[in-house]
């Protein structure tokens, strides 16, 4: 029989503490932003292998429904490469919701130096609510009359920033196109990763299924929330 711990790290984001699994390497700085959506739980982060970092991503996004229920944004896959070459080693997402599919990746540049650059900060797209809650199904006469109005989608379409690794050059603004998703605004930019360092690592808030998007069904909206993690260790083990 073997015995596993599981080390937690208590992090302080505004007002609100979490307690997340200790990273598999040397994690530094949290990244988050204000406007995330209120639903849902905090799911457990994912890493990048040891001396890796994020140098695209990829949104998991469902398109609009008509007079059906929405959700906009439901998962975000990050793309980890070491240092020093353009080697895919492996995507990373934390949980994700049930709807959507992935619309392609988009990848950080060379700078003007040739040097390779990383993501290291980012905005998320929220929709706020809207309202008309019928989570507690105890509105929904009033989702009859207004033929789904109301409807909440929380995060709907996220960017980011990219910087080369070492050094104090410009950030440079990351976004698929066309940069935005159907619902929402986005809010201010998040912190930035301190030089040496980039982002590693992703923890997604999510609610759960909520119903089958009927008449009669919950209100979903899937990923509200989500922060990244900086990391500074740089040895990748071939």
């Amino acid at each position: 029989m073997v015995d596993v711990f599981i080390f937690l790290s208590l992090v302080v984001l505004g007002d609100t503490l979490f307690l997340i699994p200790s990273a598999p390497r040397s994690a530094g700085k949290i990244l988050a932003v204000g406007n995330g959506g209120r639903w849902g739980s905090w799911y457990q982060p994912q890493y990048c292998p040891n001396g890796t970092y994020a140098v695209g991503y990829n949104m998991k996004i469902q398109g609009e429904q008509q007079d059906r229920d929405d959700t906009g944004l439901n998962a975000i896959s990050l793309r980890c490469q070491p240092l020093s070459i353009s080697r895919d080693v492996g995507d990373i997402t934390s949980e994700e919701g049930g709807w959507g599919t992935w619309i392609g990746w988009t990848m950080c540049n060379f700078d003007n130096k040739s040097e390779r650059t990383f993501l290291t900060s980012f905005s998320l797209q929220v929709e706020v609510n809207q309202d008309n809650d019928y989570k507690d199904m105890s509105m929904w006469k009033e989702r009859v009359k207004n033929k789904f109005s109301g409807d909440d989608t929380a995060a709907d379409f996220v960017k980011f920033m990219c910087r080369d690794f070492n050094s104090n050059s410009q950030e440079r603004e990351l976004s698929h196109p066309p940069g935005h998703g159907a619902w929402g605004s986005y809010g201010d930019w998040s912190q930035s990763c301190p030089l040496n360092s980039a982002i590693c690592g992703i923890q997604t808030k999510v609610e759960p299924f909520q119903g089958d998007g009927s008449l009669f069904g919950g209100d979903d909206t899937a990923l509200n929330d989500v922060q990244f993690i900086c990391c500074n260790d740089t040895t990748y083990e071939m």
